[in-house]
């Protein structure tokens, strides 16, 4: 898989955008173990944002509980952390040159992927050349008001999964996200499934279109895109 590339995008938001501006961002671990997983088959790997610049972490995905041994790796690894640093604006990609498309999550996406027309028309357009996309947890919603060229929503009638709306009240934020991302993706017709359990890992293959539900999802998501890419 030495010739394949992938782009993956993380959010540049960094507030629940409340009264008193509680900071968010990338949740840490859907960047690494997606990374780790294509990075071991020789997958190149560009990281974009959809602004560019300087990508905000979101502290609670470096807490205690949540901050596991492998991305602990990366995150005290100075020059994967570089990369976040100043990534490359979403305008610089050409679509074409990419196999894979990926987005993160973390609630800071909830804001700066739903509404950007121009992650709307990448997606779109890699997803109609035959190319794979794949999302996890608040990353999905990159995909909930992607329109196909026929104007159908891209999730329309397609299997799929996200970060459930019950959830939200477990990590304690329920009363700060803009909008239920779980009714949302239900609204624009995609068949929607959770794991039986909160928090439990989950990921749906339809096809090209890969998702991931949380972030215990994240390394299922990132395999399910590899064997997909095999059998391609």
């Amino acid at each position: 898989m030495k010739n394949y590339k992938a782009l993956v995008v993380v959010t540049n938001h960094s507030s629940f955008e409340n009264s008193k501006a509680e900071p968010t961002g990338l949740w840490l671990s859907e960047l690494t173990h997606f990374y780790d997983e294509l990075d071991k088959e020789g997958i190149h790997i560009d990281i974009v944002s959809p602004k560019g610049g300087k990508v905000p972490i979101d502290g609670r995905s470096l807490g205690r509980f949540t901050l596991d041994k492998a991305t602990k790796k990366r995150y005290e690894d100075r020059e994967f952390m570089a990369l976040l640093e100043d990534t490359k604006p979403l305008s610089s990609v050409d679509w074409r040159d990419f196999d894979i498309l990926y987005f993160a999550g973390g609630h800071g996406a909830m804001w700066d992927f739903s509404g950007n027309g121009e992650l709307h028309t990448l997606t779109r357009k890699m997803y109609e050349d035959g190319k794979i996309v794949s999302a996890v947890c608040h990353g999905v919603a990159a995909l909930q008001n992607v329109r196909l060229s026929n104007g159908d929503y891209l999730i329309k009638g397609r299997k799929g999964t996200g970060f459930p709306y019950f959830d939200e009240a477990i990590a304690g934020v329920k009363s700060l996200v803009p909008y239920n991302l779980e009714k949302t993706l239900k609204d624009r017709g995609m068949v929607y499934s959770k794991a039986l359990f909160p928090l439990m890992g989950h990921a749906v293959v339809d096809g090209r279109l890969i998702t991931g539900q949380n972030p215990n999802s994240t390394t299922k998501t990132a395999k399910a895109v590899l064997q997909v890419m095999d059998n391609s």
